[in-house]
Formats: C-alpha cells, sequence, structure tokens
C-alpha cells in the first residue's frame, strides 16, 4: 500500500530543488520568457550540482535516476518517486527553466525505460531529448515512419522529428523509428544518437506560447549511421507483442509531465491565495462553499481539483518504483493533471482580474506555460483513449 509520508532522504531531496526553483528559476523567469531561445546560463551552476549528487548516489535526474532497485524489497519510494517531486518543486519555479536543465530530458527517461545493463551504464549520464512526433502524425505514435535500417553492425536511420523538447541543447537524442514499416507497430524501437553524429541536421527552432526558455527543435536524420548496440532494448521485431518496449517509455515520462503541471499549478493556487488574503478574504475550510464569498469558494474548488491531480500522479510514479504495471495510472495523472494545470493556472488570472492577466506577475506565464503540459507526452484526448481501453479490456483495433 502507498505510504505518502516522504522518508528524510526524499524530503531533503524536494527541500532542495524548491531552493532551486524560488533561489534560481524565479529570479530569472521573466528574462528567459521575454529571451526566447537564449540558453540560460544559470543552469549550468546547477548541472555541475546535480552531477555531484548523482555521483554521490543522490541522483534526482538522469536514466539512473529514474531506474529503480530491481533488489528492493517491500513498499519502495525510489528513482521514479524522487525525479517526480524534483520536477514539481523545480515547475513551481519555471516549467520552461525545468526542462531546460542538464541530464533531465525526456529521453533519459526513456533511456531508464527500456535500456538494458549495459546500455544503462554507456548511457545513464547522457542528456537526451526524445524524438518521436512527425510532420505526418501527432498522437498516433504508431504511425512512426522515420526509418532505420540495418546495414552491417550499423542502423542507417532517416526521417525528420519535429517538436523535440531540448533537442537543440541535449547531447544525444532518444529516436523512435520503424525497422521494418511491413511489420507494423511491432517494429517500431527507440535509438540513442548523438546530437553531433553525422547525418543530424538541425533545420530550425519554434516559437512558442509558452515554456519559451526551453528550446523546441525539428531535426532531420539523413543516412545517420548509428552502432546497432545504440538500438534500446530487444531488437526482435516481436508481433505478439506490438511496440510495448517503446510504450513502456511513456509510463515514466507521463507521470513526470503531470508532476510538471501539479507544480506551475500549485504556483498559481498560492500566489492567489496571497492575493485573496491581502485583499481581506478569510479562506475558510470548515464554512460551506455556498456560504463563503465567491472568491473563496472559488478558490476551494480549484485547491480540491488539485489536491486529486496531485495524488493521482503519487501514485503512478510510486507503482513504477515497485514495479507494478501502471500504464492506466500513468495516463490517468496525465489526463487529470494537465487538464487541472489549466484550470487552476487560467482560474488564477481570472481571479486576479487586470493584475493577472499583466505581466506585473507570474499569473500569466505560467497560464501559457502550462497549456503544452495537456497536449505533450499524449493529447487530453489519447490519454482518455488510453483509460478506456484498459478499463474496457479492448486493443487499439477494437477502441479508435
Amino acid at each position: 500500500m502507498i505510504n505518502l509520508e516522504l522518508s528524510k532522504k526524499l524530503q531533503a531531496a524536494q527541500n532542495q530543488a524548491n531552493q532551486v526553483a524560488m533561489q534560481i528559476f524565479r529570479p530569472v523567469s521573466r528574462k528567459y520568457d521575454l529571451a526566447e531561445h537564449e540558453y540560460p546560463k544559470e543552469l549550468d551552476t546547477l548541472a555541475a550540482l546535480m552531477s555531484g549528487m548523482e555521483d554521490g548516489g543522490q541522483a534526482a535526474a538522469g536514466a539512473a535516476g529514474g531506474r529503480g532497485n530491481k533488489e528492493a524489497k517491500g513498499n519502495q519510494n525510489g528513482g521514479n518517486m524522487m525525479s517526480l517531486l524534483n520536477v514539481m518543486e523545480t515547475c513551481f519555479g519555471d516549467v520552461g527553466l525545468t526542462l531546460s536543465v542538464p541530464y533531465q530530458g525526456l529521453g533519459n527517461s526513456a533511456i531508464a525505460a527500456v535500456a538494458d545493463d549495459e546500455q544503462l551504464q554507456r548511457f545513464g549520464k547522457v542528456w537526451a531529448s526524445m524524438a518521436i512526433t512527425e510532420p505526418s502524425f501527432g498522437s498516433d505514435s504508431a504511425a512512426v515512419s522515420t526509418t532505420a535500417k540495418l546495414e552491417g553492425d550499423e542502423y542507417v536511420i532517416n526521417g525528420t522529428k519535429i517538436f523535440i523538447t531540448s533537442g537543440s541543447r541535449a547531447d544525444h537524442i532518444v529516436v523512435w523509428a520503424t525497422v521494418d514499416k511491413s511489420a507494423g507497430r511491432a517494429a517500431i524501437k527507440s535509438f540513442v544518437v548523438p546530437f553531433d553524429h553525422p547525418g543530424v541536421h538541425l533545420d530550425r527552432l519554434e516559437h512558442k506560447l509558452g515554456i519559451k526558455a526551453s528550446d523546441t527543435a525539428q531535426i532531420t536524420f539523413d543516412n545517420c549511421r548509428v552502432p546497432k548496440e545504440n538500438l534500446l532494448g530487444d531488437p526482435e521485431v516481436r508481433t505478439d507483442k506490438g511496440f510495448a518496449g517503446a510504450m513502456q517509455t511513456f509510463d515514466n515520462t507521463r507521470p513526470l509531465v503531470a508532476g510538471m503541471a501539479v507544480g506551475v499549478a500549485r504556483a498559481a493556487l498560492e500566489e492567489i491565495r496571497n492575493l485573496i488574503t491581502e485583499a481581506g478574504y478569510e479562506i475558510d475550510y470548515d464554512i460551506p462553499s455556498n456560504q463563503q464569498p465567491a472568491v473563496v469558494a472559488k478558490y476551494i474548488e480549484l485547491e480540491s481539483d488539485w489536491e486529486s491531480a496531485y495524488l493521482l500522479t503519487l501514485r503512478a510514479a510510486w507503482m513504477a518504483d515497485n514495479k507494478l504495471p501502471n500504464t492506466k495510472e500513468a495516463s490517468m495523472c496525465k489526463a487529470k493533471a494537465g487538464r487541472t494545470g489549466s484550470a487552476v493556472t487560467l482560474g488564477a488570472v481570472e481571479l486576479a482580474g487586470s493584475y493577472g492577466y499583466s505581466e506585473h506577475s507570474l499569473l500569466e506565464k505560467w497560464s501559457r506555460d502550462s497549456k503544452i503540459l495537456d497536449i505533450f507526452e499524449g493529447t487530453q484526448q489519447i490519454q482518455q483513449l488510453v483509460i478506456a481501453r484498459r478499463v474496457l479490456d479492448l486493443n487499439s483495433s477494437q477502441l479508435k
């Protein structure tokens, strides 16, 4: 059974991440929102700190941090929970800067999910972005058309990927490609490709509504050759398993994205709570909402919505640490937290009125930043589809 009381180790990691949020991220949050694509130099110091923590066995990021402990027995709060608490706190400071932290790319979670022990040793300390989406598809990950053809001891990768978070800054890219188009989903595999490798071309950086501190890239792979050992996990095309190995990545990354939404929503809640209190209203949980001022009742509604998203997200990460199948729960927390993040941050803007809509506070920025968290790593609609399939015990061909 899940224990919601954090261990001293997790509390210490959470406190450290909160200090990063308040002392490093918040002071420069507006600066890098206005200076889109400029690299946040303040992150170099943070990267050195996190590298030292990892060397000391206290990794809160990177592939090794999300791997979990195979030998652990009993009820565990391990690498997945630590990574989750870390992003919750840092996104309390700034989502875009969190996505820009070296060695904390979504590709690192992909490596943690499907790499074998030898690959984890080789790639455990790289900074990896993740390249899935293509110009011809968005949410349907099975529609991958980028190819990886085995020639001797190398795979030759060809195709174009879009919307790659940290695509121009990470030193490696986890690329989804098909090794046999005729085999369908089962042939989709993930490959680790160095960013500076021959055949890797950075096409452009995207201009975005939010998370402007983070770079989002389009990259083309043109006859890019990588050693066959860079294919993550099992190289065999197993039609009986579909592309479950590749999809297992999302069981790790979706709770993290949910945690990002939970973190930025909490920032908005605390800001609007302060404004409500300063305006002379008392937030009293012992009085029914219909007997309280409308602004207080709305705040309590937003806060209760946030609480449910928070608990669902903790559960999904805990299940991953305890080696319990969490595909449904990962999608549940992603769907709930993504929707809640947008509702809470926009609700806070509305409650603050013209002040919330202006750049005098970060409320309007948080509302812009939160929207992507309901889109990437699978849209709201895709999450509900995954959940429905699990609840109804139907496969993708039976429920589309």
